[in-house]
């Protein structure tokens, strides 16, 4: 693959990068730098999504009658590469670039003019609801009903590990509408209103001691069946149509190069304040490998970008991409651990190591212990490699 770009491709990114320059605040830098979670608070996210609305570039993956730029492959790749280079943080996917394509593509005419934009304007706050307590990498298995009530749904069940639902103002969700059929083809993929009587939000504190992911309660929710996307029973082609995004949709690679860049920062200056600190050896090969397996990931993700410009969901290629960005994510946090040794110990680092950025030393293991769940969400590692294995081998 030619990773060269032309003139009038350097000229958009000179135009990204000032453009970043003069309007990405120092605060919400800092913000991304020390944050330890999938996702920055809502609040620095939102504040960022409403300049790049303003600029029109918030949805670049979205067609332009829906807000989109109409950006090349390239043009996107540029774009995104240059905010994370500048510390820009990753808006919440939830409903930008997971919920909006499914609407999309088997939403109504309605529901695409109700949601869209708000989704955009992010006057809609999203979260997911998939995962259940007896149901997570075998989500086939959900037992969240929904009963058709009238033109209504009447929902009893619950979700689990939702992210941000004590944020949220509105959940996507897959419930049973059939338990008479094969599993799958009992599912129907809703659309909610979380202010609805009878939805209670029970928060899950992490071992990283953040309250990020919830378990979701719902006691004879009433659902207009006319917020259920596409056919009744169907949902569950839409919820693989919108994992395929989850996995697939971003560029990690760059997000995962500029964590790296910061880890190589510190190994210098933990090198220039502890000058027997040994950064040569089995550091530096282990530096060297990951340099080496995002530059694959990097390309790879350029394929999938390709796919989806003309038209096409990111398919398979989208299990080898969340299988590598998080085995690499992990691996680089997991050196940054053992980089600063006892430091991460202590919540507040010796004084003597005020170089060292304590901000960010102190955001070095609980961001260690929540990439641990990167090996589950979105689809399980083994569930990932039984999908290589039949869709890419053949087996």
């Amino acid at each position: 693959m030619d990773l060269s770009f032309s003139p009038d491709e350097l000229k958009f990114q000179q135009e990204v990068r000032q453009f970043l320059a003069d309007n990405l605040p120092a605060h919400i830098v800092a913000a991304t730098r020390n944050n330890s979670s999938v996702f920055v608070e809502k609040e620095i996210a939102l504040e960022w999504q409403a300049i790049l609305v303003e600029k029109g570039w918030a949805v670049p993956q979205w067609p332009v009658e829906h807000g989109g730029t109409d950006w090349s492959a390239a043009q996107k790749y540029l774009f995104s590469k240059e905010c994370y280079h500048a510390g820009a943080p990753m808006l919440i996917p939830l409903g930008l670039l997971m919920l909006a394509p499914v609407i999309m593509a088997f939403g109504s005419e309605a529901q695409k003019a109700e949601f869209l934009p708000k989704i955009l304007s992010g006057e809609h706050y999203w979260c997911q609801g998939y995962s259940e307590p007896g149901a997570g990498s075998d989500l086939a298995s959900l037992k969240l009903r929904a009963d058709a009530d009238g033109s209504d749904y009447i929902l009893n069940g619950s979700k689990i590990w939702t992210t941000h639902a004590h944020l949220a103002d509105h959940i996507f969700c897959l419930v049973r509408t059939d338990s008479q059929c094969k599993p799958q083809h009992g599912i129907s993929f809703l659309l909610v209103d979380m202010s609805t009587p009878g939805i209670t939000v029970e928060p899950i504190i992490t071992m990283a001691g953040d309250h990020e992911v919830n378990q979701v309660f719902f006691d004879n929710v009433r659902v207009p069946q006319s917020d259920r996307i596409g056919e009744e029973n169907k949902g569950w082609t839409y919820a693989k149509y919108l994992l395929e995004f989850e996995r697939g949709g971003g560029f990690n690679g760059d997000r995962i190069r500029h964590e790296l860049n910061h880890l190589k920062q510190l190994i210098e200056d933990i090198h220039t304040v502890t000058p027997g600190f040994d950064t040569s050896g089995s550091i530096a090969r282990r530096v060297a490998r990951l340099e080496i397996d995002l530059k694959a990931l990097e390309i790879t993700e350029l394929r999938i970008l390709s796919s989806i410009s003309g038209g096409e969901n990111p398919g398979k290629e989208s299990s080898i991409m969340k299988l590598t960005y998080t085995r690499l994510e992990q691996a680089v946090s997991e050196l940054a651990v053992e980089v600063i040794g006892y430091r991460g110990v202590a919540m507040d680092p010796p004084e003597n190591d005020s170089g060292l950025r304590p901000d960010f030393i102190s955001s070095v293991v609980p961001r260690y212990l929540n990439t641990r769940a990167a090996s589950i969400f979105g689809g399980s590692q083994e569930v990932q490699r039984n999908i290589i294995a039949k869709m890419v081998l053949g087996l």
